[in-house]
C-alpha cells in the first residue's frame, strides 16, 4: 500500500525536530503504551505531517498488537499460545526499534502486520 505521504508532500524532508519527535512516538510505547503517541498525534498532527503519520501509525500497530496479543493469550488453552505470547513481544519490541530508527532518519515507516484503524 503506498503511504499517505510522498517525497512530494515534504519538501526538503522533515526537520530534526520533525525527527526526533516521531523517534519519540515509536519509543514512548516502551513506557506509556498508546498514551504517548496519541499525545503526540494529537499536538502535533497539524504542524507536521511526518510526525501526525508516524503516530499515527505507531497507534495503529499497538492497538493491532494488542488484538494479536489477546489472541495469542486465549490460545494458551490450547497450548499454542506459549509460543505465540513471547513471540509476539519479541516481535512487538523490534519493528518498535526499527519504526524509530527509520523515523529519525526521516523516513516513512510502516509496520508489518498492522491493521489500520485510524
Amino acid at each position: 500500500m503506498d503511504s499517505p505521504l510522498s517525497p512530494a508532500t515534504l519538501p526538503g524532508g522533515p526537520t530534526a525536530e520533525e525527527r526526533t519527535v516521531a523517534m519519540l512516538a515509536h519509543l514512548i510505547t516502551f513506557m506509556s503504551s498508546f498514551i504517548g503517541p496519541l499525545v503526540i498525534y494529537l499536538v502535533k498532527k497539524d504542524e507536521s505531517a511526518f510526525v501526525g503519520d508516524q503516530a499515527k501509525e505507531v497507534l495503529n500497530f499497538h492497538f493491532s498488537a494488542l488484538i494479536y496479543a489477546i489472541v495469542a493469550l486465549l490460545s494458551c488453552f490450547i497450548l499454542i499460545g506459549f509460543v505465540l505470547v513471547p513471540a509476539l513481544a519479541i516481535f512487538v519490541f523490534v519493528v518498535t526499534i526499527v519504526g524509530a530508527i527509520r523515523a529519525y532518519e526521516g523516513k516513512i515507516f510502516r509496520y508489518p502486520l498492522c491493521i489500520r484503524f485510524l
